[in-house]
């Protein structure tokens, strides 16, 4: 399995203060907000070199963001690895045995294909895998 760094998430709580930091004072460019409205959140992708950083704001106080957030406040969440065919990677993650939060893959930001890898796999870090949608 081939992967590649494709984004790092970072929760915020105030996304108003984020973007003045990201956009602002580093003088980096936003792309226009995504709704993902399945999770409840709305992404912001700021293009920094081969990967992105994506700032996850909560759409309802119910949302995963809202409560990671609530919990350990606002900071990385996860990170993301692109690969080329995600059934083939989850494949490949079940038969060592790797603990998944999606069994399947399922429609998040840009129209991609995502599944997480549960943090108890991954030395404590939420992975996120991403393949492309395929125009």
């Amino acid at each position: 399995m081939r992967a590649i760094l494709d984004h790092i998430g970072i929760a915020v709580g105030d996304v108003a203060q984020a973007l003045a930091f990201y956009r602002d004072e580093l003088g980096l460019h936003v792309d226009a907000p995504e709704e993902v409205a399945s999770q409840k959140v709305r992404t912001h992708f700021i293009p920094v070199g081969e990967a992105t950083i994506e700032l996850l704001e909560a759409t309802s106080p119910d949302s995963p963001i809202a409560k990671y957030v609530e919990k350990r406040g606002p900071g990385i969440h996860h990170v993301a690895l692109r690969v080329d065919d995600i059934h083939a990677a989850l494949a490949h993650l079940k038969a060592r045995q790797v603990r998944l939060i999606d069994a399947e893959p399922r429609v998040g930001a840009e129209g991609a294909l995502i599944a997480f890898i549960h943090p108890a796999s991954t030395h404590g870090v939420l992975v996120e895998l991403k393949q492309a949608r395929k125009d």
